[in-house]
């Protein structure tokens, strides 16, 4: 069920919230397009320094994500593109929420106030990438006006994300 009249609030990251996404991200069902397995602790608490760092030094960053009731609920933001292949120098926005919060309007809500912060501190143009069978995520940036650009293969895992772009 879709939530209507509800808000989300996005904090700068801290150092307990690396438990709570550890716990939120521990599913098999969350990581399918993120790797597949779920991520230790200590991947999580350098995660959200890291966050903290890019918050310091460009005034964004992915940001815990809370729902109307202060619950975590995952995480959403903006950050520059982390990998030496794909859209190299730009500004991705990117979203996660644990599974309990799938379907109910959090992730575009969480896309809309992502995209107000960025153009809040002068972004004026953004990427999304996904991967080609994530119809969730797709339909989310679909939802905030992104269009599909390109297609880029991890050297990694080998799979194929689209690149969605939006200037703003």
């Amino acid at each position: 069920m879709p939530i209507t009249g509800s808000t989300v609030q996005l904090r700068v990251p801290t150092a307990e919230d690396a438990v709570a996404w550890h716990r939120l991200f521990d599913d098999p069902d969350v990581m399918e397009f993120h790797g597949g397995t779920s991520h230790d602790l200590a991947h999580y608490e350098e995660f959200t320094a890291r966050q903290r760092a890019h918050h310091e030094h460009l005034g964004i960053c992915l940001y815990t994500l809370l729902n109307g009731t202060g619950e975590v609920i995952g995480f959403t933001g903006a950050q520059p593109w982390p990998h030496e292949w794909g859209p190299r120098g730009e500004i991705e926005i990117g979203w996660r929420l644990g599974r309990a919060f799938w379907g109910q309007g959090y992730a575009t809500l969480a896309a809309e106030t992502t995209l107000e912060r960025v153009r809040a501190v002068g972004i004026r143009h953004v990427v999304a990438m996904v991967a080609e069978r994530n119809e969730r995520s797709i339909a989310v940036t679909r939802r905030v006006g992104m269009k599909e650009s390109e297609t880029f293969v991890s050297p990694v895992s080998k799979t194929r994300a689209a690149c969605f772009r939006l200037d703003l």
